[in-house]
């Protein structure tokens, strides 16, 4: 099942440019025996200043179609690292070809685009800047791999 990232705002070099860089290797290398995989992102920016829904479209265009579409939002489910894992299983062992994780920009995700989602994922109730909700879904993506292939990453 291939993975895409739709994000709102270009990331630039840095700390967080290098952690995404190799969870997302390290997600590709193990999830490839499993079925997972590869990632691909797509990074959305708004340069005409058209808010929330124009950012809603620019996303819409970088979701494969036919994909599986999971928005990160503060008020999905929060999941343990396990019953995530067990959620990517479904929808591959489903026959889910594409799964697309959306995440908004600093006004959150257009509600249109967010309510035609099959599932929302939240990392808790505190708000997260969008640059590091990258780095934690793609180190959740890592350990879900992981954890699916019995692999040593994850400790429970």
């Amino acid at each position: 099942m291939r993975v895409t990232i739709c994000a709102v705002g270009r990331l630039r070099g840095g700390p967080e440019a290098d952690l995404i860089s190799d969870y997302v290797t390290r997600f590709d290398r193990t999830g490839r025996s499993i079925g997972l995989g590869p990632v691909t992102t797509h990074a959305v920016e708004d340069r005409k200043g058209g808010g929330i829904a124009a950012e809603g479209d620019l996303l819409r265009r970088a979701i494969p179609k036919g994909a599986l579409l999971c928005c990160l939002d503060e008020r999905g489910r929060v999941e343990p690292s396990p019953a995530f894992a067990k959620r990517l299983a479904g929808w591959r062992d489903a026959g889910r070809g594409d799964v697309a994780f959306v995440i908004g920009g600093a006004d959150g995700i257009d509600p249109s685009l967010r309510d035609k989602a099959d599932h929302l994922l939240s990392f808790g109730a505190m708000v997260w800047p969008h640059m590091l909700v990258r780095v934690m879904l793609t180190e959740q993506l890592y350990r879900a791999a992981s954890i699916l292939s019995g692999g040593p990453y994850h400790r429970a």
